[in-house]
């Protein structure tokens, strides 16, 4: 286990002289155990009133070993980031299963199972360290739900900043050391994250590192809110993260454009977690391990990364592979420009 020092101090000195590993899909390894609805429910829920097979967050509480598990098999691969299983953790997307009431304790204890598998995994010469994850929430801010009239929101950038709140007191105070707001596809929705971040660091008084990642939908290069990589990076530059990035939705091969051009325009570290590929006709992912590696290292040996990882169809193995091929590169430079006010 590492010491008890400043966790922030850690992670920027690896930062400094290294590629860092993110973890790879918790959603690939959790439809790899092929839970059923009993397993979903566990003895509390047994009596749930809605379906909640698919749920994969509430699984933190019915099946923790599961996560417990997952975390560990990334640890042991390589990863020195790992996520908190709670991508659909707020109270607006949990209100669809009827369980609102449970944000911030679905929030906690994921944190809590992944603190435990960090520190287990955790040495003074690697620590490894936790992103809380708060995803991009269904519902989207910017794109009207009516044809009709298109000024109709399914949510509004005050009760995102309000169930982003809820997440965000869960995560830290189960123990991450980052919050990383992760697949966005609308930037209103992750200005609100942000919003409710730099809230939660001002009313705390807390040094608490932000990942920012949207995920580009499409050939077209533009987040399903219309944006490219460029206007997306200067929209939530003035949350001064850790890093930027791009993941989701685009194997490496189709993704490399947007990251090299994020890794172009950004004052910060750039982080990437691509799909292994694009799924195929039964929605099933099959670039392999090797096949990924090969791109990523290519995207190291250009100097677009500081935190490389796997997003929907990726395993351990694939992050074994990733984090073998970038042990030796060096991690981009980040440009020594003045960041913004």
């Amino acid at each position: 286990m590492v010491n008890k020092v400043n966790r922030s101090e850690l992670l920027h000195a690896a930062l400094a002289n290294r590629i860092l590993v993110l973890c790879g899909a918790m959603g690939t390894m959790i439809q790899s155990k092929k839970l059923e609805e009993a397993d979903y429910r566990g003895e509390r829920f047994k009596d749930w009133h809605i379906p909640l097979r698919g749920m994969n967050d509430l699984i933190v509480l019915t099946q923790p070993k599961v996560v417990f598990g997952i975390h560990e098999a990334y640890l042991e691969a390589g990863a020195d980031i790992i996520e908190t299983n709670s991508f659909n953790a707020t109270p607006s997307d949990l209100d669809r299963y009827g369980l609102a009431e449970f944000a911030y304790e679905i929030n906690c204890e994921a944190a809590k199972l992944a603190k435990a598998a960090a520190d287990e995994f955790g040495t003074d010469k690697k620590p490894r360290f936790v992103a809380g994850i708060l995803g991009p929430n269904q519902k989207t801010s910017s794109v009207s739900v009516d044809v009709n009239d298109p000024g109709a929101r399914a949510i509004t950038f005050d009760q995102l900043v309000a169930d982003y709140a809820v997440a965000i007191k869960g995560l830290v105070d189960g123990g991450v050391d980052i919050i990383l707001v992760e697949t966005i596809f609308d930037t209103l929705n992750a200005k609100a994250a942000v919003f409710a971040i730099k809230q939660y660091i001002d009313e705390h008084d807390v040094e608490l590192p932000i990942m920012i990642s949207g995920t580009i939908t499409d050939q077209s290069g533009r987040t399903l809110s219309g944006q490219v990589t460029e206007a997306f990076y200067n929209s939530l530059r003035h949350a001064k993260p850790l890093s930027m990035g791009l993941n989701c939705a685009l194997g490496p091969d189709d993704l490399r454009q947007h990251l090299q051009e994020l890794s172009r325009v950004s004052e910060f570290r750039v982080s990437g977690h691509p799909n292994a590929g694009l799924p195929n006709e039964i929605g099933e992912y099959d670039m392999t391990p090797d096949e990924m590696a090969e791109h990523i290292e290519e995207w190291a040996d250009s100097g677009f990364l500081n935190i490389v990882g796997g997003c929907c169809g990726s395993t351990p193995e694939h992050i074994e592979a990733i984090a073998k091929v970038v042990a030796n590169i060096a991690p981009r430079e980040v440009p020594q420009t003045k960041a913004v006010a």
